[in-house]
């Protein structure tokens, strides 16, 4: 009686409340003892408990909407532009399909909190679903009746758990899907990412199509390399990268500092951190493209003064409220600094440049290392490279033995001469065609004799021609480079369009050398230039 006065109450579509009476009038035909009795009325339950035709209304005023996402996020211009533009359009077209967007960035960047805003900004519903380490499709789809203690899929269970057909849904890390004999769960995420398809989403559980159109679904990824490629085409991909060290003192005084201040129970009026010192623990004891650490370091400061203030140690000092951080106090509390601008010191002897490498943490400069001995011509690779960073070593190499007579290198001793090349550090695994033009530089520095300018990093693809292809990632190596102090950086001429993304600060403390063949990159890396046919 109670299943079926919920069944009139509730506001199923036809298909659905058909599928329901056929279930309902099955059920009452079977005895309360049969173990099928429970499984009919569990799956009677699922089914009305679920929000076939319930939405919430969507706060649509854009004004609101660009402040509440300003207050929550600093920085992030094109994710944010990308849910007003939604927001706009919502406006004018009521049943709009929801977006699937996939953000894609370092840990630490704010991917998840992002999502978790947009659904506040937006009035609606949110539910997160953790997709790290899942191997099983009936994580998704959910387990067919007939297995005992089979359950829905954990969109179902979400959309039940929310009770609206148009939450926000987070797709946690979703390039961390693995396939096993169970099935594949991305292969079963490309219904539910499909606009075409998951208007008629069908759960192995329920057997009824549900309309998913009006979810807005939001993946996070790290990288998309794992990604399988169909799952990948049917999302939006927007990029998140990583913050600079302005964004990043910034962040942690409008959002870091706050709340691990209400952490530790502590106010302003007890803790001060000025600006200058936040920019201290941002480049001598944080490197990284998000803001973790930045607020373990932070969270530290605040409980070496939430200890002086509950021993009453400033009383006895006679020092005033509120305790304001010194260099020297920050030392004191975490230690030593932890990074060091080492560019350049270690630029002093020939066969020594600077590259810059792309890393799911972000951007990373990186020293290439070359020495010469007498032997037989061999080429000696180390740094735990992959085939493709081999190959550029190889090229370049080539090319170098090539055009050795035009910058007056004697070619005989490159034929009677082992050449090692090491990539520090011989931990990390690297790969990628990027360390190309670098490699060139580190060679002609080391057989020419002399140094690479200190203040230079360089990037980009070399060719046995000598030219000088793009590469990508510019973003995250140009911060990664201002970082760690260096002033001028030397980088493909079709990497150009790149630059716009830069931010205008980093962009007026830095030289950019745009180049388009490898004689220009031996012009430009060397203090006076290295030309052809100059004797050395």
């Amino acid at each position: 009686g109670e299943l079926e006065r919920k069944m009139e109450a509730s506001n199923l579509p036809e298909h659905a409340k058909k599928a329901a009476k056929k279930e309902l009038k099955r059920l009452k035909s079977l005895p309360v003892q049969f173990p099928e009795h429970a499984v009919s009325r569990n799956y009677l339950e699922t089914l009305l408990e679920l929000p076939w035709s319930h939405s919430t209304p969507d706060h649509l005023d854009l004004a609101q909407a660009r402040q509440d996402l300003e207050a929550d996020h600093y920085g992030l211009e094109k994710l944010k532009k990308r849910v007003l533009e939604y927001l706009a359009v919502r406006q004018l077209k009521n049943n709009l399909k929801g977006p699937i967007l996939c953000f894609v960035g370092a840990p630490g960047v704010g991917k998840t909190s992002i999502g978790r805003s947009i659904a506040k900004t937006l009035g609606r519903k949110f539910h997160r679903i953790s997709l790290g380490g899942s191997h099983d499709q009936s994580d998704i789809r959910g387990h067919r009746r007939t297995y005992i203690g089979s359950m829905p899929g954990r969109i179902i269970q979400g959309l039940k758990a929310v009770g609206a057909n148009n939450p926000v849904f987070l797709l946690d890390e979703v390039d961390k899907l693995h396939k096993s004999y169970h099935g594949d769960p991305a292969g079963a995420l490309l219904e539910v990412l499909d606009p075409e398809q998951n208007s008629t989403f069908t759960d192995h559980y329920l057997n009824l199509p549900f309309d998913l159109s009006q979810v807005l679904f939001i993946a996070t990824a790290n990288t998309t390399s794992t990604i399988p490629p169909p799952l990948l085409d049917r999302m939006e991909v927007i990029d998140i990268p990583g913050y600079t060290q302005e964004e990043k003192v910034q962040i942690a005084l409008r959002h870091v500092i706050p709340k691990q201040l209400q952490q530790h129970g502590l106010t302003e009026k007890e803790l001060s951190i000025p600006p200058n010192v936040v920019a201290q623990i941002v480049s001598n004891y944080t490197r990284e493209a998000g803001v973790r650490n930045l607020e373990r370091e932070i969270g530290a400061v605040c409980r070496f003064v939430a200890v002086k203030i509950a021993e009453g140690q400033h009383k006895k000092k006679g020092v005033g409220l509120p305790l304001t951080i010194t260099s020297e106090v920050l030392t004191e509390v975490l230690g030593p600094r932890k990074f060091e601008h080492e560019a350049p010191e270690r630029l002093t002897r020939p066969g020594v440049a600077v590259g810059l490498a792309w890393t799911a943490m972000g951007g990373e400069i990186m020293f290439v290392e070359a020495t010469k001995m007498p032997g037989t011509g061999e080429l000696v690779l180390t740094g735990q490279l992959g085939d493709v960073m081999k190959e550029s070593a190889q090229i370049a190499v080539n090319w170098l033995r090539s055009s050795a007579s035009a910058y007056g290198i004697a070619c005989e001793p490159l034929d009677k001469t082992d050449i090692h090349i090491h990539f520090p550090a011989g931990a990390v695994g690297k790969d990628g065609p990027s360390a190309g033009i670098t490699i060139v530089t580190v060679l002609a520095s080391l057989f020419s004799g002399r140094c690479v300018r200190s203040d230079t990093a360089l990037t980009g693809e070399a060719t046995l021609r000598g030219l000088v292809l793009p590469v990508g990632g510019i973003k995250e190596k140009v911060l990664a480079a201002h970082r760690a102090g260096i002033k001028h950086i030397i980088m493909p001429q079709r990497n150009r369009k790149d630059m716009s993304e830069l931010p205008s600060g980093v962009k007026g403390e830095l030289n950019f050398t745009l180049v388009s063949s490898l004689e220009e990159v031996l012009l430009h890396a060397f203090e006076g230039g290295l030309k052809p046919s100059s004797k050395l």
